[in-house]
């Protein structure tokens, strides 16, 4: 497990509700993760964040956001985007949010 893995993100990630997506933008540049909602179920389907201010945590902290806001509103979660998988996979503290 990293060393960042129970750290709270720095960036105050916006939550969209009306669009179905977490957003931060940097530089200009906006970065999201967009889920859909059914019922008690969220499926987490695209993080995108522009080649410009990659590698900066930046998708990190979208999801990290995204799985917080579950856990508080009682969602379960589908990870159909590969990152989001790949993050629950390296933070097992979000590995029970899972449907």
């Amino acid at each position: 497990m990293s060393s960042d893995a129970q750290a709270p993100t720095a960036r105050a990630i916006r939550h969209n509700e009306a669009a179905h997506r977490f957003e931060w933008t940097e530089d200009g540049f906006l970065s999201v993760l967009d889920y859909a909602l059914d019922g008690p179920v969220a499926t987490f389907t695209h993080t995108g964040v522009p080649a410009a201010v990659g590698r900066r945590g930046i998708a990190g902290d979208l999801v990290r956001t995204g799985l917080d806001t579950a856990r508080a509103r009682g969602w379960r979660v589908r990870a159909l985007c590969s990152y989001v998988a790949a993050f629950v996979q390296r933070h097992p503290e979000y590995q029970d949010l899972l449907d």
